[in-house]
């Protein structure tokens, strides 16, 4: 299939509108659209909305600074894509699926990847019962307990422990369930990354090998002395 392209038409921030040919070769909502920036790299937008009769409203994934009105736009007919599988255990990507680590970037395209907008499983395919999740902290276990498969609010002031308290429920998920983790920062929580990385490689949630624990205990962060084997036994 030909790939369809378009043109800036404008920018608000991060919001772009993107102006094509015909109604035919709109994007649709949700698939992702390619910039090339003058620097080179790739910016990444996606489909909000249609606006008009040929235009559609998308997010850009990225800073929008030095982009212009009439700039070439490619259609790539897919959703933005994240790579999965056992390679990606210990492994930090950003919204677009790259990797931020200082590592390579892994395949996402095929079977080695899967779009982040999915349809929710089918109502039968849902578990009806309750059924409580251990997470071994004993003052939830017992005034608050967690149900299997529902989701979990944590309100409270800054330093009170809300970070701290999910690198535990981290920690004993792995540990006690021999579960697997997915941490997303949003926003101001990016920051924590770093952090939270150099805390799972600590108490051994994450897996980079003996090697660059040494180089780490140096004060260094060689990564060309991770175990791509050992990482792989990673819990997050």
């Amino acid at each position: 299939m030909a790939q369809h392209t378009g043109k800036v038409a404008q920018i608000i921030g991060p919001v772009i509108d993107v102006e094509f040919d015909s109604a035919e070769s709109l994007p649709k909502i949700y698939d992702s659209l390619e910039i090339t920036m003058e620097a080179g790299n790739i910016l990444i937008l996606e489909v909000q909305s249609h606006i008009g009769e040929n235009t559609v409203r998308a997010i850009a994934m990225d800073s929008t600074d030095g982009l212009s009105r009439g700039v070439e736009v490619r259609a790539t007919g897919n959703a933005i894509q994240m790579p999965v599988g056992g390679e990606i255990y210990g492994r930090l990507f950003n919204v677009v699926g790259d990797a931020i680590d200082g590592m390579e970037n892994l395949p996402k395209e095929g079977k080695d990847g899967l779009p982040i907008h999915r349809e929710a499983p089918k109502f039968e395919e849902l578990s009806t019962s309750a059924e409580v999740l251990f997470t071994g902290i004993k003052v939830i276990d017992l005034i608050e307990p967690y149900a299997k498969g529902g989701k979990i609010g944590l309100f409270g002031g800054a330093g009170v422990g809300k970070t701290v308290l999910i690198q535990e429920l981290i920690n004993n998920i792995a540990k006690g369930h021999g579960g697997l983790s997915v941490f997303a920062g949003v926003g101001e929580r990016t920051r924590e990354g770093n952090d939270l990385l150099r805390e799972m490689l600590e108490s051994g949630i994450i897996k980079y090998g003996d090697d660059f624990l040494h180089s780490m205990e140096a004060g260094g962060w060689d990564l060309s002395k991770v175990d791509k084997k050992v990482m792989k036994e990673s819990k997050a």
